[in-house]
């Protein structure tokens, strides 16, 4: 291996854990668009996702994700937090993705965005997810080694 071989692979790692960091702080805007916790609009927002959401809620909803969520990410478990927004979003029925919608574009609407609640809301929705599995592919990566490396350029090469 020569120096620019090093450089490469430098390189490479950096993109990596740039656009990793660049999606999940991307997820966290998302959620920081939100009602806070803890307030009385937050409350009502809150516990409105809860309802329409069901069970699927307890992976992002505050009281039970809370502290320890955005700590996490603070620390760089970036993975965990995407996988909770996904397993949130997976969980949703085609009702229950429309209703959470509805709930998220209502407090959207509030803010300074110009399109309509429901609209806003569906757009909150598909960012969130395509952010997650944006930080899941590329945190994937850290697991990887130089040979499964390899075996892909392999399998790639010869195909």
């Amino acid at each position: 291996m020569n120096t620019e071989h090093v450089a490469k692979v430098a390189a490479a790692a950096a993109c990596d854990v740039a656009f990793n960091q660049a999606a999940n702080g991307h997820l966290v805007d998302l959620l920081a668009a939100l009602p806070l916790p803890g307030t009385p609009e937050g409350r009502e927002f809150w516990g409105a996702l809860s309802h329409v959401a069901g069970d699927a809620a307890l992976y992002i909803d505050p009281a039970n994700a809370g502290g320890p969520f955005i700590d996490r990410l603070i620390e760089g478990n970036e993975g965990g937090i995407a996988g909770r927004v996904l397993s949130f979003l997976g969980k949703l029925d085609d009702q229950q993705r429309d209703a959470v919608a509805e709930v998220i574009g209502g407090a959207l609407d509030h803010n300074t965005f110009v399109a309509g609640g429901r609209y806003l809301g569906k757009l909150w929705l598909r960012d969130a997810e395509t952010s997650a599995w944006h930080v899941l592919i590329a945190s994937r990566r850290a697991y990887e080694t130089e040979d499964d490396r390899k075996r892909f350029l392999e399998a790639w090469r010869n195909a």
